[in-house]
């Protein structure tokens, strides 16, 4: 009877696992697609910011630790001196500012039963809300919750993320993507497939548009200082466009930011000049797989069966002018998953998409220079 040598069974040891994975990766359905060449081109090395803080952390306090299931945006009512909040745990939280952060107070105010991504206040004082499951909501003063809108033009949103309202009520808003969730967020991003929209709804009307389609994961929505466009962050392409809504290029899309040095998530105007874009992660390892199509289908598997790796860092801030044009960074490379951040007096608050708190810094103390 013949038997296996020990070199043979060494081998063969080695060659199954590769053959399992090699059958196993032909056969996931998951199948991500090139990005255009054309876009990819047109990417140069990240922007160079004039000032940098790249130890955001030093010196940063924590609001509501402990109390805040992954603050996503943060919305900010200055006669009250309050930030509203959204959480994954589906609550609208109402956080009352003090000097001291442990002082201030968080107290749970609605629950949409879904969970409240982007958030800005009406021109009533009530509260919009767009929530990634139940759609573009109308939260009023007394805690009523209205949905609004959760389709356009016969298709569902699957991930309504963004929102900012317009001179005349009007909300603009965005829905990340058509196809994924939020939990399935990343696979939008492996699969590099342009699922992304950006809406508006009219209050009077009551009717939705879809205004730009074929959006790469679109993102942050801000409206611009003097209301003639809205900027709209396109996460992967690590970008931000601007679509006009007033003035004789109505309707037309122009560049806002490019290469970024990270990727976007919200935008927010500050009122005294300047915008703050928030970066999730740093680029560099994204522009890479982004070539890769196959190297993202292996990155995709791993999240499937055996959970996402945690690559992202030096996440933050940047802070641009009304024209786009960069003046500040902060950032830390043990900071990842920033979402918003808003500056309120002279303070930076920032929300996370993974942290149980929100992230406070004084920049008089701790300045980009």
């Amino acid at each position: 009877m013949a038997t296996i040598s020990a070199s043979s069974a060494v081998v063969i040891a080695a060659v199954i696992p590769v053959l399992a994975a090699v059958l196993l990766y032909r056969s996931e359905s998951f199948e991500p697609a090139a990005y255009p060449e054309h876009e990819l081109t047109q990417m140069g090395p990240p922007l160079k910011v004039p000032k940098r803080n790249n130890r955001f952390l030093e010196g940063s306090e924590k609001i509501g630790e402990g109390k805040l299931v992954s603050p996503e945006d943060i919305a900010y009512d200055p006669k009250a001196g309050v930030v509203y909040t959204g959480g994954e745990d589906g609550w609208i939280s109402r956080v009352t500012l003090n000097d001291s952060a442990a002082d201030s107070v968080v107290e749970k105010w609605v629950n949409t039963g879904g969970r409240p991504l982007g958030i800005a206040h009406g021109l009533h004082g009530e509260l919009i809300v767009a929530d990634s499951y139940k759609g573009l909501l109308n939260i009023s003063r007394d805690g009523v919750i209205e949905l609004l809108s959760d389709e356009a033009e016969g298709l569902k949103f699957k991930l309504t993320d963004a929102v900012d309202v317009g001179p005349d009520g009007t909300l603009y808003f965005t829905d990340a993507s058509y196809k994924h969730s939020v939990h399935d967020a990343f696979f939008d991003l492996m699969e590099g497939r342009p699922h992304g929209r950006f809406l508006s709804y009219d209050p009077s009307t009551k009717q939705t548009r879809v205004l730009l389609k074929d959006l790469y994961f679109a993102n942050g929505v801000a409206l611009s200082a003097d209301q003639t466009f809205v900027i709209i962050c396109e996460t992967p392409m690590m970008r931000c466009k601007k679509y006009y809504i007033q003035g004789p290029q109505a309707g037309s899309v122009g560049m806002f930011i490019e290469n970024l040095p990270g990727m976007p998530d919200n935008i927010r105007y500050d009122g005294e000049g300047l915008y703050w874009i928030a970066i999730g992660t740093e680029s560099s390892l994204f522009k890479v797989l982004q070539k890769y199509p196959s190297l993202r289908k292996v990155i995709g598997m791993v999240m499937k069966y055996i959970g996402r790796p945690k690559t992202e860092k030096n996440g933050g801030t940047i802070a641009v002018d009304l024209d786009g044009k960069p003046s500040a960074h902060y950032y830390d490379p043990n900071l990842s998953m920033a979402t918003s951040c808003n500056k309120i007096g002279y303070h930076l608050y920032c929300g996370s998409l993974i942290s149980p708190y929100i992230t406070r810094l004084d920049l008089t103390r701790y300045p980009a220079t």
